[in-house]
């Protein structure tokens, strides 16, 4: 993760452009993971995060399609456990592909979070239950997955 210095956010938006794709030598199972943590504390372990699998965007795969978008909450809520318990609830399907910019928008507000990819009116994933609560005041970083290239730029976060 690399960690926005000195911001907090509780509340608020957090724009920036996403690129992402698997690095030489990944294994089969690499969707250039990439995306946003946000609440994160200080531990670095515990955090809320939305993410892209760019991979998976244009698949000829339905089901993989349909988990190209992800919310997570690190370490109680993986995205296996929350898969598993409430299928389909907190992934999404969004038309991207790897290695090209990918403009996202979330909001947080409270509990919800929600996240808006390329400019698209409507949520892309909508979260009423941000497992982290309605008031941590913690950092914002990029997250991405080890066998990730992973490419940010245009970072703004606007607190309430």
């Amino acid at each position: 993760m690399a960690i926005v210095e000195g911001l907090e956010l509780t509340h608020g938006t957090i724009e920036v452009d996403l690129a992402g794709e698997p690095s030489p030598g990944a294994t089969g199972g690499a969707r250039g993971f990439v995306g946003v943590a946000f609440r994160v504390q200080e531990d670095r372990k515990t955090y809320d995060c939305f993410y892209l699998r760019p991979n998976n965007g244009r698949s000829d795969d339905q089901e993989r399609r349909n988990h190209t978008v992800q919310y997570m909450t690190h370490p109680d809520y993986p995205w296996h456990k929350l898969r598993q318990e409430t299928p389909s609830r907190y992934e999404s399907y969004v038309d991207i592909s790897p290695a090209t910019w990918i403009h996202v928008r979330i909001e947080v507000d409270c509990a919800k979070a929600h996240i808006f990819v390329d400019g698209r009116k409507l949520p892309t994933l909508i979260v009423n239950d941000a497992k982290s609560g309605e008031d941590k005041s913690s950092a914002v970083t990029i997250w991405f997955a080890g066998s990730t290239i992973a490419h940010a730029r245009n970072l703004k976060i606007t607190p309430r």
